[in-house]
Formats: C-alpha cells, structure tokens, sequence
C-alpha cells in the first residue's frame, strides 16, 4: 500500500503530534513532512499530502475537506504563541502587518480589532513596511512580549469576545481514508498528548517561555462541541470582515 502523505506544523504547539506519529505503528503508513502552516494547507489544497494539520481559516479551501480526529491545536482563553504586538494601546492602532505564516491569525486579528476592539485600521502583509502593530504567531513569539508596550493574546481575547475556546488547527483530509487507518492515526496521536513531559524533556531550552506552562496548560488540544461551535462562529465572522 502507498503511504498516506501527512503534512504538519513544525512549531513547538504540534511536538506532541509528531512525537505520537513517530513512536506509533502508524509511522509505518505514513510519509510525514514537517511545514509552517501555510504550507501545509497548501499541500493539502493542492493535493500534495493526504492529510494536513492546517489553520481552520484554510478548510473551506480544501476540496472533499473532512476533520479526520479527535485532537486539534486550540486553547480555551490565552494561548501564549499568538499575538497582536503593538507599541500603541489597541485603540490607537491604525496599520497592521499580517503573519505570513497562518491565515487563521490573521484572519482572527481582523475579526477582534474589529468585532472586538471596534477599531478600523488597513492590513499589509509587505514586511518591510512601518506599521503600528504586527501579527505574529508560533515559535517567532517566544520572548517577543518584552519587546513591546502592549501584547494582546488572541486566545484571550477571542474568549472574552465570545465566551468560547478557539481552534487554531485540525487535523483534515483531503479525501476519504480506510477506517482502520484514521483510528491507529487517532490513536498516535493520543499517544503523543499522553507523553507531553517527555516531548518537553527533549526540547531545547528556550528563553522567553514557560514551556511546561504553555505545552501542559495553555495549549488545549482536544477536539470538543465548543471548539467546533467557535470554529463555525469564526468562519462566519471571517466572511464579514472581509467584504
């Protein structure tokens, strides 16, 4: 049998992920690459890889997309790896520069300065450009917080807007797949979750971050009814801020 091509985050919120994909049978079925998150709903969309771990702002995208686990990246109020970063109070911003990296932040901060915030301001994803606040999401984060006045978590605030956790990514296919083959994937995949300190044991030491804290308690990485209520929301929202 071919492999089923698998496309995920290489930022330290997927480590579990991959750590339960690597030490699982279900290695031997699979062809994994590792890809920020814009690529992989690239790959995904275009029909490179079988199943992607993508921003949920990219599945409407996805031809035959289909969530295909019970696991996810999400958080349920602050997540600590993405950020609006400003110099100004958020009332004061009026120019933001986009990540290019994650749809689903970008198209999250939209939302908040507007639904939430109430806030007009212009988008540019030109990195060069001046602006008064940048978007910025996964591992560039770590120890960014002290390099500006104001550091509003989107995570956070989402939950305070909505009252909901929020889901950053899932697990989609871009095809059906053998039922079999979806449940030892699922099973991996807890496997990682339930080895969390041991994926922590292997990182690297970063500075910036309490990465127990983050991996253990700010990340939140079961698939449940409310996160997928807050999906449905957000995507809705999405399609209004950007007519």
């Amino acid at each position: 049998m071919n492999k089923i091509k698998v496309s995920s985050v290489s930022y330290t919120n997927s480590k579990p992920f991959i750590y339960g994909l690597q030490h699982s049978p279900v290695s031997e079925q699979i062809d994994l690459s590792l890809d920020n998150p814009a690529d992989c709903a690239q790959k995904l969309i275009e029909n490179k890889v079988d199943i992607g771990l993508i921003p949920v702002a990219a599945i409407p995208f996805v031809p035959n997309a289909q969530i295909i686990s019970s696991f996810c990246i999400g958080s349920v109020g602050a997540v600590n790896s993405v950020f609006i970063f400003s110099n100004l109070p958020v009332e004061e911003i009026k120019t933001v520069k986009l990540d290019l990296q994650s749809r689903t932040s970008n198209n999250l901060a939209k939302v908040l300065l507007k639904k939430h915030f109430k806030v007009e301001v212009s988008f540019t994803t030109d990195q060069t450009a001046e602006t008064d606040a940048i978007v910025l999401i996964g591992d560039r984060t770590f120890g960014k917080k002290d390099d500006f006045n104001y550091a509003y978590d989107m995570g956070e605030e989402w939950m305070k807007f909505t009252g909901l956790p929020f889901m950053y990514a899932a697990w989609v296919a871009n095809k059906p797949l053998p039922a079999d083959f979806l449940k030892d994937f699922d099973t991996a995949l807890a496997k990682g979750i339930a080895n969390i300190t041991t994926v922590i044991e292997g990182l690297p030491f970063t500075t910036g971050i309490d990465m127990t804290d983050y991996l253990l308690h700010k990340l939140n990485f079961e698939l449940t009814a409310d996160k997928l209520k807050g999906k449905e929301l957000f995507l809705s929202l999405i399609n209004e801020v950007n007519v």
